[in-house]
């Protein structure tokens, strides 16, 4: 119909203008719809004094003249209950025949279908819905959703959520969308598990739904994500962020966190039929889950993110080549992240515990990390011992500290002669020659290393 028409188109129009205006560049994704029409034997029923069969075919028809100009979509056509007659005793639960593939004139040949369906059959949605999975080609960056159009509940003991979970979970579509015509009461809550559902009580209502449901199938909306610093402010940015599909978990959309040239996070186009997880890869990574996108309105989602820096510094000259340290959530054992030194890195505001990996090892805890504040960690500059054998042998460098010794490093038994960077203090070498048998020829030496200065150690 006109009205419907016309709506369709400009609405199709606006998401032209929405496309060319976004500041977000991707390679454009193709939409494949699936319809799914119920022709069982119940879509002879009556609706404002005309066949629920008629109304349904002619409103599709009309959809599939609209839809035809548009780029990067392909539309199939899979009908149930139209091959057997229950009246003349032959009901089938496999009664479900993709009567339209998918293909670059399937518009046409769907009118054409419509006009010459009768309904006869049972309604076998799990079974149809099941047999979708191998109605979507292989595609590797197609956006592949059902709109399934019923009057009638399962007949045929299957489990239609069950069906449509397995769908999403494996990567086949989208949530599906469901249109019920006239469905009782009692068993609307049936099909709210298959997808998003909506219920249409005449062809007015019917006409509304279908022209909202292609909208969402067809519309990318957009989505602002704030990362709420300490003060209550969206103003951290330049992190990734990862959306994953809430059902299946699969990961969907990656982008980078920017601030706009008006000084507002940017908008992000997502696509609105999925519930999403997201997680902002801070460290360390603050994520949401569950989040519902409304179509046709622009979405904020807020997460705290409050960030600070940490800065590792070393007094006087850093000796070592490649010297790391271990970041650590205050009073976890966990590994959030190796640093290096002379790096600034940026953490979500907190305390975390340092294990900085120089001989010996550092342990720095209790370190506060503010809110775009940069706090800086300084360790003592290293000295240089030089450790000198008479041949190679087993010898090992202890530090010494509190009356104990605590092993530290051994020296390669393949060299008699080692350059070792050590952090200030008193240590011991002890050594035995490589083909000496008794333990009574074992000597040790002690010796202190300062900041900045180099020890010759000769046993």
């Amino acid at each position: 119909m006109k009205q419907l028409t016309n709506h369709i188109k400009t609405l199709l129009a606006s998401l032209i203008i929405i496309s060319a205006t976004s500041s977000f560049a991707q390679v454009k994704q193709k939409t494949r719809i699936l319809f799914v029409l119920d022709a069982s034997q119940s879509m002879l029923g009556q609706w404002d004094g005309q066949q629920k069969m008629r109304i349904a075919s002619r409103l599709l028809s009309n959809v599939m003249d609209s839809l035809k100009p548009v780029d990067n979509l392909e539309v199939g056509l899979r009908v149930y209950g139209h091959q057997f007659s229950v009246a003349a005793g032959e009901r089938s639960c496999e009664d479900t025949k993709l009567e339209v593939p998918f293909g670059s004139n399937g518009f046409d040949k769907i009118k054409e279908t419509l006009g010459n369906l009768y309904p006869k059959g049972t309604t076998p949605i799990a079974y149809s819905l099941e047999q979708t999975k191998n109605d979507f080609p292989p595609c590797s960056n197609c956006r592949n959703i059902i709109i399934l159009i019923t009057d009638g509940i399962e007949e045929c003991d299957g489990d239609p959520c069950a069906v449509a979970r397995a769908l999403q979970k494996n990567g086949v579509t989208l949530k599906p969308f469901v249109i019920g015509m006239g469905l009782d009461v009692e068993i609307i809550d049936a099909f709210k598990c298959i997808g998003t559902f909506y219920e249409t009580k005449d062809e007015a209502s019917f006409k509304n739904v279908l022209s909202v449901v292609i909208s969402q199938a067809m519309n990318n909306t957009t989505v602002q994500v704030n990362l709420i610093d300490a003060n209550g402010f969206p103003s951290e940015t330049d992190v990734n962020m990862t959306f994953y599909d809430n059902h299946s978990k699969a990961i969907k959309y990656n982008f980078i966190h920017t601030i706009n040239y008006r000084g507002n996070p940017d908008t992000i186009p997502l696509d609105p039929v999925l519930k999403y997880d997201i997680t902002a890869h801070t460290l360390p990574a603050v994520s949401k889950e569950g989040i519902v996108i409304q179509p046709g309105k622009h979405n904020i989602i807020a997460l705290d993110a409050p960030q600070g820096f940490l800065d590792l510094k070393m007094n006087g000259m850093n000796e070592y080549s490649d010297l790391k340290c271990i970041v650590r959530k205050k009073g976890e054992m966990k590994t959030l992240y190796v640093q290096n030194f002379e790096e600034t890195t940026k953490y979500i505001t907190g305390n975390y515990d340092l294990e900085i990996l120089t001989l010996p090892r550092m342990y720095v805890t209790d370190v506060n990390i503010k809110q775009s504040h940069t706090t800086k960690v300084f360790i003592p500059e290293p000295g240089i011992a030089t450790i000198s054998a008479p041949s190679r042998g087993v010898t090992s460098i202890f530090l010494e500290r509190d009356n104990k010794l605590e092993w530290i490093y051994n020296v390669s038994p393949n060299t008699d002669r080692e350059t070792v960077i050590l952090q200030p203090g008193n240590y011991r070498v002890v050594y035995r020659g490589i083909n000496v048998k008794q333990v009574i020829y074992t000597t040790e030496k002690r010796f202190k290393v300062n900041s900045g200065a180099s020890t010759q150690v000769k046993l």
